[in-house]
This record gives structure tokens, C-alpha cells and sequence, in this order.
């Protein structure tokens, strides 16, 4: 079914128009946000998504913001918008971080941005853990590996340029598997603190207790002594053979 596309002139009444200002905001709030995302080429906004938010559905939410399906012409795209409650004042470093990452072919692509939105490429796909819990152990087996690798590389690039992203550990909301498969949410990022995306990702794919158990149904997962003699030599080279030393372990 293909989802139906609102102006974003005409969301103006509760409850689409929560969305503006989440949880709560003036009229006068909602008409200047409408505007500022006009100014950044978005026309229409679709209600649609997994996560319901009141009455309505959404991509996604978190404590920094909500993420909507919006369009640009005839492309979809993602539109971040900043909550009302947010402990930032603004998405700037938010979309800092993206053009770094995205120089690096990680992430959704920035779009645009400003004070209270951040538009984006739309990926997509499923999140890894709806993914994962798809697949089948026979076919399933060799296309898992090639996900893993492909994750744990971008995790290895982002080690390197000294970003983490903050919440790996908790890798199942964080990933989208589709035409293409990245790693998202970006809103704990920084380059200010020691990073760990390398380690808590393999921990929460190979070795924690939730997607994991799912995972090793599908592949074999190595002992898991022998992974974390791996990882710990990693945690203290963060070298290319560490990293390969690593992939060897997993037989990826």
C-alpha cells in the first residue's frame, strides 16, 4: 500500500500537529516549525511507521527527537524534528557528525538541516532485529555473515575517526538491513569520549543475551572465550590486524 502524503501546511490540528512540538507546544510554535521546514524543500509528511505515538504512527522517536517520512518533489526522505522537551537546543552537532560519517559511507545521507530539523536520505529496510528474526537457518546463514561484516566495518571506520556512537550495546534499533544496510541514529555520537563501536557491537551480535541467541539459530558463533581474548587485544591495538584477527575469530 503506498502511504498517502499531507501537506505540511494543512497539519495544523491535534494530533498530527503534535509532532511540531513534542509533547506540547503553542500555536505560535507549530507555525513557525512548519515554516522552517518549508524553507528546507519539505512539502509532505506520511504518517506511517512502526511506532504508534499517540494515534498516530511514526518512524521513530527518541529523547532528542521524533523521525517522520517526508517528501522533497517525488523523493522520500527522513525528517528528524526536535523535541520540545530536548536537552539540546538545537540538531547542528547532530548534523555535524552526519557529514563527517557520511564522508565515509555510513549513515543516512544529510539532506538539509536546521535549528529544529534534520532532513535525511530515507533507507529502506527493516531493523536488524525485524531482520534477523526473518531469516532462515539454511539461506540465512551465508547472508548473516555478509551483514555482520559489513556492520562491524563501518563500526571499525567509525573507531577510526575517533567517533562512537554510544549505543551499540543496544545494536537491534540501530542498524537498518535493506538495498542498503547502515548504521543509524547518530543523537549520542561524539568524538569527545574513548570509542567502542567495534567491541559493543560484536558483544551485542556475538555475545550478549538478546538478538544474539537469535543470531547463533542462524550461524555458528564462535566460544565465546576466544572472542573476547580477541576483542580485548582490539580494545587495547584498535589496529587493522586486530580487526582482521577479529574477523577470523568470527569467520566472517
Amino acid at each position: 500500500m503506498k502511504p498517502s502524503f499531507v501537506k505540511i501546511r494543512k497539519i495544523t490540528e491535534s494530533p498530527y500537529s503534535d509532532i511540531w512540538a513534542y509533547p506540547k507546544g503553542t500555536k505560535a510554535q507549530i507555525k513557525s516549525r512548519i515554516k522552517e521546514l518549508g524553507n528546507l524543500g519539505v512539502e509532505s509528511i506520511s504518517f506511517q511507521g512502526s511506532l504508534e505515538l499517540g494515534t498516530i504512527n511514526i518512524l521513530g522517536k527518541g529523547y532528542v527527537g521524533m523521525v517522520v517520512l517526508g517528501k522533497i518533489g517525488r523523493k522520500k526522505v527522513a525528517v528528524k524534528i526536535r523535541r520540545n522537551d530536548s536537552p539540546r537546543e538545537n540538531l547542528k552537532k547532530e548534523a555535524e557528525l552526519l557529514k563527517i560519517i557520511n564522508k565515509h559511507r555510513i549513515g543516512p545521507k544529510l539532506v538539509a538541516f536546521s535549528k529544529n530539523f534534520l532532513v535525511m536520505e530515507y533507507l529502506d529496510g527493516e531493523k536488524i532485529g525485524n531482520w534477523v528474526n526473518g531469516l532462515k537457518k539454511k539461506e540465512g546463514s551465508s547472508q548473516l555473515k555478509l551483514i555482520i561484516k559489513k556492520i562491524l566495518e563501518d563500526c571499525y571506520s567509525l573507531d577510526r575517526i575517533g567517533l562512537d556512537h554510544g549505543e551499540l550495546s543496544n545494536l537491534t534499533k540501530h542498524v537498518i538491513v535493506g538495498k542498503k544496510t547502515t548504521i543509524i541514529d547518530f543523537e549520542s555520537s561524539s568524538m569527545n569520549r574513548k570509542v567502542s563501536n567495534v567491541t559493543s557491537a560484536t558483544q551485542a551480535l556475538c555475545i550478549g543475551s538478546g538478538i544474539s541467541k537469535i543470531i547463533g539459530h542462524v550461524y555458528k558463533i564462535p566460544k565465546k572465550q576466544k572472542m573476547i581474548t580477541v576483542l580485548r587485544r582490539y580494545k587495547q591495538e584498535e589496529t587493522r590486524e586486530s580487526f582482521e584477527s577479529l574477523l577470523a575469530v568470527l569467520k566472517l
